[in-house]
């Protein structure tokens, strides 16, 4: 057997540059040497010829005749460090490297440590420019090759491969976007990147995609704390965006949203950059949403996908994506009822009706299709296509189940049965035995069959049970049979209902006296340094005192008025549990005062406009009025 051809070591590719065995000092000298070597503490000194190791010296200063001295007489192999490595028992760990060897290994360790002056992170105007010109070339070259052999592939598969890495070379323009953004744009090369959205490679395409969104991330050269730098760096990227929609982006995207196949995993990443994007520029620019949904079929591609029987990362970012298209958006909520949206979102939350989502990502996008769903319900063409579907039945059944989905449901038929255009819901959830499923939600009372029962209502859903109970009494006609069963519910348990209403009152009367010392102190201490109180610094404290307790408090006092009015024997009740804690009737109609002074009247939807004057439902102001008329006359606002 051959030993030597058992561990022979395979050729190097043919025309690589590569050292001989052992570099001769010749060939060293032709090496820049111009580079200083890091200096070692002089205290260090080498035991094996007991000079200092900062003295180094330099391959020029070791004769020739001195290295075979060293050899023979230093230790055996020449090993410069066979003493210097030897440990209390004698044994020696030396590398058997010469002091020469060694000499040229430091050489090369210095050379690569400091020699390197090409840092990829220290981007400058003139790096930049020749990555777009070697980007510009790359494009050019594809297109020459595709255009010249369009049906033989071998003949243009390398500048494929070239355009492939000029296009993800320029992910790295994102460290330096007050740099890279405006020579990107002013070059040409967002035209060319644009462009490269309808190559016929897919890859390419992904490739694009990836690195726009890179690009637009709403972080990019924000890594500084530098409040000016982070100005530019926005500045930088409005200039980059403004460049991108001028060349059409976002009609593209939308295209390739269709020819991408999410079975294929490159596919289905380039579908989750599309998104992002999306995300990016209206994160930037909200009001690009409008123009989003008009101008694309951006809605009914993510009405579909929100629709997929399993769920994944892109269905979970299409829900969010349509969160964000919805929110303060009237037009694009209108726009989502002609593509039967509301049915949509409907079919696709009855799934949650009797199982919690698997993971925290599924729950996200359970929560993200409820809140466009609760956008949407602020349009009244919304709460017609809302009832039609029968979305108040679904909202009761998924109340009943007492899964994560409850709190939801909750907060969806608030919205859904707010102000005037809200009556029909609010009949419909009353026919649709609502008012039990609501009540036991709002005492915290769980199933008997449930071993562990969720928790009481949170202050949100708390604030959202009000609310329906709030929009039941000023929506529901008097006198109706609806009616008179929700005044039932409160004098059924020995009133415990109203009990629970004054134990909510408590509490958030107890907040808001803590915020109310505070806004107090500032008062003062503004008073004291001579300024004056302006209107806006009044708006503000409303608004805060509303966060800590008053909204709640002027909901509970709402409907206690309502259930006093109409019961003689809740208003017994009331007024006997409100002297107990040292209160009357006088509190709960100055919160409705408060209520009254700082709501404004809201102009009615066109529907109800045109059912004319004397058919026109009362406004929020004016059924306050009549509240506080019907508690105390002497009261009564003029």
């Amino acid at each position: 057997m051959d030993i030597d051809k058992l561990f022979k070591v395979p050729k190097l590719p043919a025309g690589k540059r590569k050292l001989p065995d052992n570099p001769s000092l010749e060939m060293l000298k032709k090496i820049k040497m111009d580079t200083e070597v890091p200096p070692v503490p002089s205290s260090s000194t080498s035991p094996a010829n007991g000079t200092s190791k900062n003295q180094r010296a330099t391959v020029e200063e070791v004769p020739d005749d001195e290295d075979a001295d060293m050899e023979g007489d230093f230790a055996p192999g020449g090993d410069a460090d066979y003493f210097a490595e030897e440990d209390d028992e004698g044994r020696f760990f030396g590398g058997g490297l010469s002091s020469t060897q060694k000499e040229i290994l430091n050489i090369f360790d210095s050379a690569g440590g400091t020699g390197n002056q090409d840092d990829p992170d220290a981007l400058n105007i003139t790096s930049i420019r020749r990555m777009l010109l070697r980007f510009e070339r790359a494009v050019n070259k594809n297109q020459d090759q595709r255009s010249k052999y369009p049906d033989d592939p071998t003949k243009f598969i390398d500048s494929e491969a070239d355009l492939d890495s000029a296009i993800k070379a320029l992910l790295p323009l994102a460290q330096a976007p007050v740099l890279a953004y405006p020579e990107l744009v002013r070059s040409g090369t967002v035209t060319l990147l644009i462009g490269l959205l309808s190559h016929e490679n897919a890859d390419i395409v992904i490739d694009v995609v990836e690195v726009i969104h890179e690009l637009t991330d709403e972080d990019v050269g924000n890594e500084d704390d530098d409040e000016d730098e982070e100005r530019t760096a926005e500045e930088a990227l409005k200039i980059l965006i403004e460049g991108l929609l001028e060349n059409s982006i976002l009609e593209l995207l939308v295209d390739n949203l269709a020819r991408l196949n999410e079975a294929e995993e490159s596919d289905r990443q380039g579908i989750f950059h599309v998104l992002g994007i999306f995300e990016n520029v209206l994160g930037f620019n909200p009001e690009l949403s409008t123009q989003l949904v008009a101008k694309t079929s951006i809605l009914p591609w993510l009405l579909t996908r929100v629709q997929s029987k399993t769920h994944d990362e892109n269905r979970g970012y299409a829900a969010e994506l349509l969160s964000i298209l919805l929110q303060n958006n009237r037009p694009n909520r209108l726009e989502l009822g002609k593509k039967d949206g509301v049915e949509i979102f409907l079919k696709v939350l009855s799934q949650y009706r009797r199982r919690d989502p698997v993971d925290a990502d599924e729950t996200e996008f359970m929560e993200n299709v409820f809140d466009s769903l609760c956008s949407a319900l602020s349009e009244e063409p919304i709460k017609e296509l809302f009832l039609k579907a029968e979305g108040p039945d679904l909202m009761v059944l998924v109340m009943k189940e007492k899964l994560q989905a409850r709190s939801r449901a909750v907060k969806t038929l608030d919205y859904a049965m707010s102000g005037v255009s809200g009556t029909a819901s609010c009949e419909a959830f009353v026919e649709a035995l609502g008012l039990k499923t609501l009540f036991s939600a709002f005492m915290g009372k769980t199933s008997k069959k449930q071993k562990t029962g969720p928790a009481p209502p949170a202050s949100e859903d708390t604030s959202h049970i009000l609310g329906i109970l709030s929009s039941l009494f000023s929506n529901i006609p008097s006198e109706s049979p609806a009616r008179i069963r929700l005044l039932a519910k409160f004098v059924e348990g020995t009133y415990e209902k109203v009990d629970k209403l004054l134990e909510i009152r408590d509490n958030a009367t107890s907040r808001l006296k803590a915020a109310d010392a505070e806004i107090a102190a500032e008062k003062k201490e503004l008073l004291a340094d001579g300024d004056e109180i302006t209107s806006e610094e009044e708006d503000t404290w409303y608004l805060r005192r509303l966060e800590s307790g008053l909204f709640t408090l002027q909901t509970v006092d709402y409907i206690l008025a309502w259930i006093a009015m109409e019961d003689d024997g809740i208003r017994a009740h009331l007024l006997q549990m409100l002297d107990r804690k040292s209160l009357s009737m006088q509190d709960i109609i100055q919160t409705l005062r408060t209520f009254y002074d700082n709501v404004d009247d809201e102009p009615d939807p066109p529907s109800v406009a045109a059912q004319g004057a004397e058919e026109r439902a009362p406004s929020q102001k004016e059924i306050l009025a009549a509240l506080i008329a019907a508690l105390d006359p002497s009261t009564a606002p003029a």
